[in-house]
């Protein structure tokens, strides 16, 4: 995709993650999310702090997380969940048309996560919100290559995911279909989605997280 493109994406999902999250009530700022010990509060918060990131900051929060980046990312959701619901989703608004990144964070990135972060609020609250197809294929392929954090080639091997909304497939093996952002919740490392997936590999998935449970 072309930056500008990228950067529409970002914009259209900031705005309407907002909307969304305005129209919230107190009750559904509390449902847990897709994200493992995050509220919709934390999400949220972790959505609208990103254009305001500087560095000296993040490494101050990286020394107290000491050297975790996943450690560092919950703190710095949970102390900006503290604000109240009305800044979050101010901050959120602010953030579209944003053209700054975070210290040493890709555009890829900021895309994918504001994709996928957009679910893990969604899915659980009942709300359908689907996803501009050709930046979830993009998304995808990025997660899918990108090693840390999902690590996704390294955790599905043995599978080959092909989307049936799209021409995208990657990996070898039990094959899993399915929607284009279905199988980036399943790339970035959620099975909220698995339930749509079909395939002999989608099968094997879902005995599996059954067995986990």
């Amino acid at each position: 995709m072309e930056k500008a493109a990228m950067w529409q994406v970002i914009d259209d999902e900031r705005a309407g993650l907002a909307d969304l999250l305005a129209s919230l009530t107190e009750e559904q700022w509390t449902c847990p999310s897709l994200c493992e010990g995050w509220t919709v509060r934390e999400v949220a918060a972790h959505l609208s702090s990103g254009p305001r990131a500087r560095l000296v900051p993040i490494l101050i929060e990286a020394v107290r997380a000491r050297g975790s980046f996943n450690r560092m990312v919950d703190n710095t959701a949970r102390r900006e969940a503290a604000r109240p619901p009305v800044e979050l989703v101010a901050a959120l608004q602010a953030a579209s048309g944003s053209r700054r990144l975070a210290p040493g964070q890709k555009l890829a990135v900021v895309m994918m996560d504001v994709l996928v972060h957009g679910q893990d609020i969604a899915i659980p609250l009942g709300i359908d919100r689907p996803m501009p197809l050709e930046a979830a294929r993009y998304s995808a392929e990025h997660t899918w290559r990108m090693g840390f954090p999902f690590r996704a080639r390294k955790r599905l091997r043995g599978f080959r995911l092909v989307a049936t909304d799209v021409p995208w497939s990657s990996g070898e093996g039990a094959e899993i279909n399915g929607p284009i952002a279905d199988l980036l919740l399943l790339v970035s490392g959620r099975h909220a989605a698995l339930s749509r997936l079909t395939g002999p590999g989608a099968a094997v998935l879902r005995a599996r997280a059954l067995a986990d449970r």
